[in-house]
């Protein structure tokens, strides 16, 4: 178990808004989600020292505290004196050196040189030791990117978007090699994504970042269950979102699906909007609580899933198999109140 603290603190003016983040990540992978040009990969390269913050501080604290970059102390640690790994998005690997060569490109000359073979085991590069860059494929250079981190054996892994530049089925294979390797990995890590199969997937605690600033942050699961703001619910994947009015302690009218819907939890005052998952729908022969009469509808047939739109707006996804391609609209859908997200704008 790592007893490693990160703690992160700055602010950089940027062209189109300010970037403010402020955390601390003790232990497992952080993961910060958010849309293209948000801000995330300004934030890890301030963390590796890539790029300077205008003023705050980057420290580590293992056994003692060491300032990566502090601006009232005026203290700015270069690159390669921080112990940080960086994952870049096109893996960065120098062309014109080998496998082995790039593998052993971190480590001085007083280091073993077992470690190179090490790794090249532990990535499974075997065979490929005297192969250039320019001669493997996206995965293999991902492995020989990993392998040259791990070697130098850094406090802190840095992941920026991994595996934005991949193909579904290489990414799928990946990405669970990738969810191993962290497990193993005795230190801290951050992944960048914008992707939010990823950061549920990798990510025991999650940041939400949007323009700059951190609009949610807290454990991976609650915040899926429960992102509390419109925009939050929307980079967490929810659909289906309308403004409402409330009419009661438990219900309310949602204004762009024309629907009434009861809830499990007194609705707060603050509550603006209201969720509902794709997924969270069920099919229904009879009238209830929060069922809705389906009068109109499209169908997209998709490889293991259905995806149908109704009239009001509605977006329902059902899960199916791959030779299946009949089907059959039900006349009502249901949601139970315990699956409505209640939000605040």
């Amino acid at each position: 178990m790592s007893n490693k603290l990160l703690k992160v603190d700055i602010h950089k003016e940027l062209k189109e808004f300010d970037l403010d983040v402020n955390f601390e990540l003790k232990e497992g992978c952080l993961g910060i989600l958010g849309p293209s040009g948000c801000g995330k990969s300004m934030t890890l390269k301030s963390i590796a020292g890539i790029v300077d913050p205008d003023k705050g501080i980057v420290s580590l604290t293992t056994d003692d505290e060491t300032i990566y970059y502090d601006s009232n102390k005026k203290i700015n640690l270069k690159p390669q004196d921080r112990n940080v790994g960086y994952l870049f998005q096109n893996y960065a690997l120098f062309p014109n050196m080998t496998v082995e060569e790039n593998v052993a490109a971190g480590l001085s000359k007083s280091d073993d040189k077992k470690i190179v073979n090490d790794m090249i085991k532990r990535f499974r590069l075997e065979g490929l030791e005297n192969r250039y860059p320019r001669q493997l494929s996206g995965g293999q250079q991902q492995r020989v990117a990993l392998a040259r981190i791990l070697a130098y054996g850094p406090d802190v892994m840095l992941l920026d978007e991994p595996f934005s530049a991949m193909d579904t089925v290489l990414k799928e294979r990946l990405r669970m090699e990738l969810i191993n390797l962290l497990n193993d990995f005795d230190g801290l890590s951050i992944l960048v994504t914008h992707d939010r199969d990823e950061a549920f997937q990798f990510c025991d605690e999650l940041l939400i970042l949007d323009e700059g600033k951190i609009i949610a942050k807290g454990n991976t699961h609650e915040l899926f269950e429960n992102p509390k703001r419109v925009r939050v619910a929307k980079l967490t994947g929810c659909k289906n979102i309308s403004k409402i009015e409330i009419i009661d302690d438990y219900h309310l009218k949602a204004l762009d699906w024309g629907i009434m819907l009861e809830v499990s939890k007194k609705i707060p005052h603050n509550i603006s909007h209201v969720g509902i998952r794709a997924h969270d729908f069920y099919p229904s022969n009879e009238k209830g609580v929060n069922t809705i009469e389906i009068i109109g509808s499209s169908v997209l047939e998709m490889p293991f899933e259905w995806e149908i739109t109704l009239k009001n707006g509605l977006w329902w996804k059902v899960d199916k198999q791959i030779h299946n391609h009949e089907f059959e609209v039900p006349k009502y859908l249901k949601v139970d109140p315990e699956n409505i997200i209640l939000l605040e704008e």
